[in-house]
């Protein structure tokens, strides 16, 4: 007898565990890194350009919505980092039973979060 499967899957009744979740975020933190590499640089090309563009520049720095993209950008770096240590672990097959894996799933979402806020909150 063969088993029924859905022909359409509803992406709202899927319930992904918490090292799935990891993992997607880790993906879309190294897209959201990639796409803002341009931008950095950009930034840094131009400030270290003159004293009158440095200046500006920290004006345009100083808008919520700029810090608030920046510390996007900050929460991406920290997530991937924290993210890419604990797939190494899993590559070695390190924490790889369930309970390990979701205590170091729920540990790179806490850490990467926790060093949001305290390097923001340093920088601003």
């Amino acid at each position: 007898m063969q088993k029924i499967r859905p022909k359409y899957l509803s992406l709202r009744q899927i319930r992904l565990p918490i090292p799935g979740i990891v993992s997607i975020l880790h993906r879309i933190s190294g897209i959201l890194l990639f796409i803002a590499i341009p931008f950095l640089l950009y930034l840094l090309q131009g400030s270290l350009s003159s004293e009158s563009t440095f200046v500006a520049y920290c004006n345009v720095v100083r808008l919520p919505i700029i810090k608030l993209l920046l510390l996007v950008i900050l929460w991406g770096f920290f997530h991937h980092m924290c993210a890419g240590i604990r797939f190494l672990f899993l590559d070695i097959h390190k924490g790889v039973a369930l309970s390990t894996a979701r205590a170091t799933a729920k540990m790179v979402i806490v850490i990467s979060l926790l060093l949001t806020l305290i390097v923001g909150a340093l920088l601003w």
